[in-house]
């Protein structure tokens, strides 16, 4: 998968989801971009590197999953007790859009 392919996933779960890159104040994190609904973001990711895509995620399935999915790391840039990272070139097709949608999902509820 590469960033055109997931950037087209995000976009597909609905016509609300709009993508910006808010961290241009960060040297490090310019290249970030960003995908929101209802205002928040639900994921983010570098667009020169799919080494980290990192996810909203419910923090009481946090620590199971950590050790269940090896492709599954420590956000990249977030607060580790709302936010999943994913190594995206490790990942399974599968659990990376399986993630992605659970976390439009879990943000789409804070409206």
């Amino acid at each position: 998968m590469n960033i055109e392919d997931l950037r087209s996933f995000f976009l597909s779960l609905s016509g609300n989801v709009v993508e910006k890159f808010p961290f241009q104040q960060f040297k490090t994190a310019r290249n970030a971009l960003a995908f929101y609904t209802g205002g928040h973001i639900f994921c983010y990711s570098d667009i020169n590197e799919l080494r980290h895509v990192t996810v909203k995620y419910r923090k009481e399935d946090m620590s199971a999953s950590l050790e269940e999915y090896d492709c599954l790391e420590l956000p990249y840039y977030g607060n580790l007790k709302y936010w999943i990272g994913t190594d995206a070139t490790r990942a399974e097709m599968a659990l990376l859009k399986r993630l992605i949608t659970d976390s439009f999902r879990l943000t789409g509820k804070k409206k």
